[in-house]
């Protein structure tokens, strides 16, 4: 036998081989739901890329899904036990093969959505994904959903708040926040009064004078199919980030004249540019994003905190962080096709520049209160260049609250004495800030 018949005898048998590996259906690895007020995202995770086809039934109203390559297995009937009767935005799901190699998915919808079907490559510890994100027709005004989410009744906390010692009234806000409120931020107001009927927001003090409120997004990190870091123990940094911006938001809200948005309020993912839009929609004064940070080593501990950088990032450790934190969107999962790049080379100008000084006397602030309770990775604010950190009208610090990487910070980030004594370092650094640099009347960018 020659070496020619011999090579295309192996060539043949190559080809019977990896023939069928080709024409086999595509497995479904993992099926995920993460609804919320904001949207309802469903995850198919799988071993190969999918195409899907979608489009809207009405009366009643459904979204049909055609998934091409697929056969029905386990993991992928399990998504009809995976709805919640609480979702929002689905009532059901009815999964079927629909024709050889096609799997179909109906969704029975309970109002008119906006549906963004796309796939993601594969990311960190994930494979391929097919995602369905459910967005309502109609979403809801910014600050009539911020203050009917939060409870929000300043003449209610007035009336419930004991009588402030000496020491207290010269320490609180009120004082130094008389300016008047800004003329757009009043009409925003009276369209959140007549969606929500709430109490009038704006207050006035014994003399008759209008206090200024003051808006505060906080910004638990990742969320959704994004958990952020993980601790030796399990614990996740997107659940632990949720609680202590949780309480932060309850405390803050003890004071008179403030109100608090979070970006993200529930376990779903919210991308970086939508976390800065969510802020600048309901023109907040000051934007706190707030991680629990990892390295490599376990040794690695202390709290940090971050603003944004003009020149670039100030140790490389700051700049690793910074990529690190930015990956977000990638692991989280961004619609490419409907995402704004603008945030990501948003151009430093000389607003920016003052929202960088501003910044920094916020970060000092906070991060010198936090060191009252834990050990400070490094001793001054230190800058890189977040993407999350990049409205350039809103002073905007990142707060890296304790290495869960290390076990005994992983236990204090655990313990809810540890959360709260965090959180009351947060506020006082807040309020301190604001004693120094009251917010006034100014004009926001569009």
């Amino acid at each position: 036998m020659s070496r020619r018949t011999v090579l295309k005898a192996g060539a043949t048998l190559l080809l019977s081989v990896t023939a069928p590996l080709r024409a086999s259906a595509a497995q479904i690895l993992a099926v995920r739901v993460w609804p919320a007020d904001d949207y309802t995202r469903v995850t198919l995770e799988n071993d190969s890329e999918l195409k899907a086809t979608h489009f809207i039934v009405k009366d009643p109203e459904r979204m049909v899904v055609d998934i091409e390559g697929l056969e029905l297995n386990p993991t992928l009937k399990s998504l009809v036990a995976k709805i919640q009767s609480n979702d929002p935005y689905i009532k059901q799901v009815r999964v079927g093969q629909n024709r050889p190699n096609v799997v179909r998915l109906v969704f029975d919808l309970k109002e008119e959505v906006k549906p963004q079907v796309f796939t993601l490559p594969p990311a960190g510890s994930y494979k391929h994904r097919l995602i369905f994100d459910l967005y309502p027709v109609k979403a809801a005004d910014p600050i009539a959903a911020m203050i009917e989410k939060g409870d929000w009744s300043a003449d209610q906390k007035v009336a419930a708040a004991p009588p402030p010692s000496p020491k207290e009234q010269l320490e609180q806000l009120k004082p130094d926040l008389k300016a008047e409120p800004r003329e757009e931020l009043k009409a925003e107001l009276k369209t959140a009064e007549a969606q929500t009927k709430t109490e009038k927001t704006d207050k006035t003090d014994k003399n008759g004078k209008m206090v200024r409120m003051i808006t505060i997004a906080l910004d638990p990190g990742h969320g959704g199919e994004d958990p952020g870091a993980s601790g030796k123990n399990g614990s996740r940094e997107k659940d632990i980030v949720l609680s202590i911006a949780k309480r932060l938001k309850a405390k803050l809200e003890e004071q008179s004249n403030v109100r608090v948005m979070l970006t993200r309020d529930g376990d779903y993912f919210v991308p970086l540019g939508t976390r800065v839009d969510k802020a600048r929609k309901v023109q907040a004064d000051l934007f706190v994003s707030i991680h629990a940070d990892a390295f490599v080593q376990p040794t690695a501990r202390g709290s940090s905190v971050f603003v944004l950088s003009e020149k670039g990032a100030t140790s490389s450790a700051a700049r690793w962080l910074a990529d690190k934190e930015n990956s977000a969107d990638n692991i989280g999962g961004v619609n490419v096709k409907n995402h704004d790049r603008q945030l990501a080379s948003v151009l430093l100008d000389l607003s920016t520049t003052a929202q960088i000084n501003d910044s920094m006397k916020l970060g000092r602030s906070v991060l010198g209160e936090i060191g009252g309770i834990n050990r400070l990775h490094k001793g001054s604010v230190e800058q890189a260049g977040f993407a999350v950190l990049k409205a350039p009208d809103i002073p905007s610090i990142l707060i890296e609250t304790a290495f869960i990487s290390n076990p005994e910070e992983e236990a204090k980030l655990l313990d809810e004495a540890y959360q709260n004594k965090l959180a009351d370092a947060i506020v006082t650094g807040i309020r301190r800030y604001f004693s120094k640099n009251p917010p006034l009347a100014k004009n926001r960018l569009a």
